[in-house]
């Protein structure tokens, strides 16, 4: 028997507001993302990548269709601690260090009932975090003290912490200068590796979807619709040589055919 897919989207519609202003901004989207598979979502503005997230993250109720967690009706699923979400900037609070920082979701949610009697449990997780996105010796230094990039493996410690199953990731490196994005996508694809994390990721650039993406769904103009969804037949481990094989610019080449 096939395994159950990780998420699963069946005929999801998405309408905000009624009557003539109405926008209608996902129409009949299917999808399956296999646990532990990288898929990349790219779309023109307005296309509704980052609404398909919201609704995978639960933040959205979906007008039309239905949305699984491993084959279970997520309307019925308590997916706490299951989903991480990674935004578009880091969502840092200033006056908190990167141990406090990672730490907010836990106080927030109070997922356990005795929060001070199992912080030890979270330390050892913040330090575990901290060594995996390579910020050991940050974890007493405040946001205003690093970088663009480090703020954001901060933001992905966050997402984290709970060893959630599946990342939402919604143009995270975006803000990102172009050397600091590729070594943050580089960083990514390691974390991916060794956390076998199913990640859906959200970006605008073409050459970083294929980068790092098992498939990348290709959304039309609002009403946003599957246009294509396409294997990125790339060997792994990936790095800066990737970028120049053929076969990773011939792919590139042919979804930037879509937006023409």
């Amino acid at each position: 028997m096939d395994a159950e897919p990780a998420i699963a989207f069946d005929d999801v519609t998405m309408h905000f507001g009624t009557g003539e202003d109405a926008i209608h901004a996902l129409d009949d989207i299917n999808l399956s993302v296999a646990d532990g598979e990288f898929v990349s979502i790219v779309g023109p503005s307005g296309c509704g990548k980052s609404t398909l997230l919201n609704i995978a993250a639960g933040l959205h109720e979906p007008t039309g269709g239905a949305l699984r967690l491993d084959g279970r009706d997520f309307s019925t699923t308590d997916a706490t601690g299951d989903i991480g979400f990674i935004f578009q900037r880091p969502v840092l609070l200033d006056w908190r260090t990167v141990r406090q920082n990672i730490l907010l979701p836990v106080r927030i949610m109070k997922k356990n009932g005795d929060l001070e009697g199992d912080m030890q449990g979270y330390q050892d997780r913040v330090d575990e975090l901290i060594s995996l996105v390579g910020l050991e010796g940050f974890g007493d230094s405040y946001p205003n003290e690093l970088s663009g990039g480090m703020q954001q493996r901060v933001t992905i410690c966050q997402s984290l912490i709970y060893d959630p199953s599946l990342l939402l990731m919604d143009e995270p490196f975006g803000s990102l200068d172009a050397l600091t994005k590729d070594q943050m996508n580089a960083e990514l694809l390691d974390i991916w590796k060794r956390t076998n994390k199913t990640i859906l990721f959200v970006t605008h650039d073409l050459e970083e979807a294929v980068f790092l993406s098992d498939k990348v769904v290709v959304l039309s103009p609002r009403p946003g619709r599957i246009q294509d969804v396409i294997d990125i037949d790339l060997p792994r481990p990936r790095d800066a040589e990737t970028k120049q094989l053929t076969e990773y610019n011939d792919l590139v080449t042919s979804i930037y055919t879509y937006f023409q």
